[in-house]
């Protein structure tokens, strides 16, 4: 298995052309939603919406904050769902957004590459 960073953009759904200044993200296949600081996300006008549950690797329980984004990275944008990370958190790129951006993680070059949308 590899790990590997992408710059991220975060933009405000009300005001697109409020964004965060690029931030470097683990790209995260574990990980359902993304994270990112919530002083960040702050400062681009995003705002919580609702709270939810999350069970960390070693099974502690931690309470954080969700509010609505377009995400950007590497010519990919979707909208969805962020996590408010707070200090100690880590800074992710979770398995939904990619899957918004329509991207497989290639672990060996380490970077997205398009897919096709498989259709039922």
């Amino acid at each position: 298995m590899s790990m590997f960073k992408i710059e991220i953009v975060v933009a405000n759904p009300k005001h697109e052309e409020i964004e965060t200044p690029p931030v470097e993200a683990l790209v995260e296949t574990g990980s359902e939603l993304s994270w990112l600081p919530a002083d960040i996300l702050t400062r681009a006008g995003i705002t919580p919406r609702r709270k939810k549950i999350f069970q960390t690797a070693d099974g502690t329980r931690i309470e954080r904050e969700i509010g609505y984004a377009i995400i950007k990275a590497d010519g990919y944008e979707t909208t969805d769902e962020l996590v408010f990370a707070q200090k100690g958190d880590m800074t992710l790129l979770g398995v939904r957004t990619l899957e918004g951006f329509g991207v497989m993680v290639d672990n060996i070059g380490h970077r997205l590459v398009a897919s096709t949308t498989i259709v039922a």
